[in-house]
């Protein structure tokens, strides 16, 4: 036998734990352990009711301003505007959000320049030129949301 202390909701238990050997339960005889009582807890007494009279009374103060909306989510990028799709089409991998475009129209790229990075599943992902040529089209911005295929940048060799 092994005994522990275990502590729940703040009530500290003891307790034994029976080891096995070979995976069979070696029998032990042990004392029963005796639970403390439930702690009873009382409700709060309700707030006292207001009597109406025969006097005027005050309108109730305003109530705080409602909270602000969340923004919208960002659009999901799908077709880029038409001709602005070069020879060379740079798609995303996967679903994700784009975090940073490190190039610019009229660009010259070589193969393996970061174009975009793109965030997905927690994680920065470096989308690389694949050749080399002139970015003619910027298909998404930071922040787009898209998904896997959707276009993002176009390149003249």
């Amino acid at each position: 036998m092994r005994q522990f202390q275990v502590t729940v909701n703040g009530i500290a238990y003891d307790v034994q734990v029976q080891e096995v050997a070979g995976g069979a339960p070696v029998a032990v005889a042990a004392p029963p352990v005796a639970a403390p009582a439930p702690v009873a807890v009382a409700a709060p007494a309700p707030a006292p009711v207001a009597v109406p009279t025969s006097a005027p009374v005050a309108a109730p103060a305003p109530a705080a301003a409602a909270p602000t909306p969340a923004p919208a989510p960002a659009p999901v990028v799908s077709a880029p505007p038409p001709g602005t799709v070069g020879n060379i089409k740079v798609t995303a991998p996967m679903p994700g959000n784009i975090w940073d475009v490190r190039c610019k129209v009229g660009q010259v790229v070589v193969t393996g320049d970061v174009l975009v990075i793109l965030e997905a599943m927690k994680m920065e992902n470096e989308i690389t030129a694949p050749e080399g040529g002139t970015v003619v089209g910027l298909h998404v911005q930071k922040g787009d949301t898209v998904e896997t295929g959707a276009l993002l940048i176009s390149i003249n060799s």
